[in-house]
């Protein structure tokens, strides 16, 4: 069994501990999670995994100014010395940093040489502190440049953004790439729809199937008709889905009779696809197939069936119409699911369903921070370019399905499964920060060229919903400031 030790700071408080069980290691030609055993003990960090190979840290960290993110060490070998944690943790990103500027400048990025400086010597610095004999001012300078670190990454990434947004607006005026979202069930007031029709280009309807099939053969369209008939009234572009989604709480209740059954789940899964795309297809082409079954743990169904059942649903709705557009979503896209079990990563779960022939449109990453247990742990602008990148090699277009909350509070509306604990951005969760959020994380992924739609994940708190207040209106109705970034955003490259 390959083991790694980490001495931990020893002004560690208690819930940064509590934040620390949720390292693991990773690696691997798409740098995923290894099924990996946590322990704290005695001011070290202990992770075990089952494989002796290199690999590196992925840990939650509070990061002054930047906020409580999932940081990375460089790659690390399986030795019995343990490794200082906060030594590692500023390796890693500092290397992040300089490696992700030296590919971007190959690419032709310009730097000024202000931040060119900065990060030259953020590397000389890194190099003095490793090399400094008293261990608390190794520590102490370590914190500092690991923030630093941070603030160059994301300085980075911003001039990044500017010049690709300046070369794509030099050939398209007005980008295609798509800003959408999905109506809330019951439909929208009149500020509301003026609202979502300032904000997005494109409407997405959720066919619920635990709202439509709540008894067994038996469907209920009329609250989704009108969603459909409003976009369409409107004028704006349609796609719908996902028409299965595998978290617990998106299933009919009467399913869970059949669980293990795969044979008859199969049965009524295709049933209601080939249901809902017959109904619909002459106003809608374009259809979300599936959320989270890359993620999901239900029904007793094996990773192999999801997989299966997945291929299988494209092909009913292929069978209805041959000329459909359908969309793969993925959950959970930087693989925190494989931390508990072994199982194929997100990538490789879009990659053979793609070479299986299943002929994807494009692929949905489901990028929702801040949020147990679909969501993903926050991270910075840095690491989303990088995985966008990665899920760039499989060859179709991408989506991005955006998420973060306005408020850490209870969402009696949200699946009950998921909290909104899982680190944050810049500063706890509130209004103010969302909106920041949205702002910096949306403009990435709408920068980059393969990218050609940008998803808010829902649009109101006070209807329901899956991901906890992640909302463009909260729970009193009251628009929050988030919807304004997206809606400036549209106006800037899109409208």
């Amino acid at each position: 069994m390959g083991k790694m030790t980490f001495h931990l700071p020893a002004e560690l408080s208690p819930a940064l501990a509590r934040e620390l069980e949720q390292a693991t290691l990773a690696g691997g030609s798409d740098n995923m999670p290894y099924p990996t055993a946590t322990h704290l003990h005695a001011g070290q960090l202990i992770l075990d995994r089952e494989i002796e190979d290199s690999g590196y840290l992925m840990a939650p960290w509070l990061i002054d100014g930047m906020g409580q993110l999932m940081g990375t060490s460089s790659t690390l070998v399986d030795r019995l010395l343990p490794y200082n944690f906060l030594v590692e943790l500023t390796r890693g990103k500092v290397n992040q940093v300089r490696t992700q500027l030296y590919d971007w400048q190959a690419g032709g990025l310009v730097i000024e040489p202000e931040l060119l400086e900065r990060l030259r010597q953020l590397g000389i610095q890194f190099g003095q502190a490793v090399c400094n004999e008293d261990v608390d001012e190794r520590l102490a300078i370590c914190r500092r440049l690991l923030a630093q670190a941070y603030r160059d990454a994301d300085a980075l990434v911003q001039i990044y953004i500017q010049q690709v947004f300046k070369i794509r607006h030099q050939r398209q005026p007005r980008l295609d790439t798509v800003l959408s979202c999905p109506l809330p069930i019951g439909g929208l007031s009149e500020t509301e729809s003026s609202a979502f029709r300032q904000t997005f280009t494109r409407a997405s309807v959720p066919l619920c199937w635990h709202l439509i099939e709540t008894e067994e053969a038996v469907y209920r369209w009329k609250d989704f008709d009108q969603l459909i008939d409003w976009a369409e009234t409107s004028e704006m572009d349609i796609t719908a889905g996902p028409l299965i989604d595998f978290s617990s709480s998106q299933l009919p209740a009467w399913l869970w009779l059949w669980e293990r059954d795969v044979s008859s789940m199969r049965t009524f899964m295709c049933r209601f696809v080939t249901a809902a795309v017959r109904r619909y297809r002459s106003s809608i082409r374009r259809w979300q197939l599936t959320a989270g079954s890359n993620w999901a743990s239900v029904l007793g169904l094996t990773e192999e069936e999801l997989m299966g059942l997945t291929y299988q649903l494209g092909e009913a709705a292929r069978q209805v119409d041959p000329s459909l557009e359908l969309i793969l979503g993925i959950s959970q896209p930087w693989g925190e699911y494989m931390t508990t079990a072994e199982r194929t990563s997100p990538f490789n779960f879009a990659d053979n369903l793609i070479r299986s022939g299943l002929n994807l449109a494009a692929v949905n990453l489901e990028i929702v921070m801040g949020v147990t247990n679909r969501g993903s742990y926050c991270r910075d602008r840095l690491e989303l370019s990088r995985l966008l990148d990665l899920y760039a090699l499989l060859g179709v277009p991408l989506q991005v399905t955006l998420g973060y909350p306005s408020t850490q509070a209870t969402d009696p509306d949200a699946d009950p499964e998921m909290q909104a604990r899982a680190g944050w951005w810049r500063e706890p969760p509130s209004p103010a920060s969302q909106a920041d959020w949205a702002r910096g994380f949306a403009e990435l992924a709408l920068c980059k060229p393969y990218v050609q739609a940008v998803n808010w994940c829902h649009f109101s708190d006070a209807r329901p919903h899956l991901f906890p207040r992640c909302g463009l209106y909260d729970r009193d109705e009251q628009p929050l400031p988030a919807l304004k970034a997206l809606q400036a955003l549209g106006d800037e490259h899109i409208r």
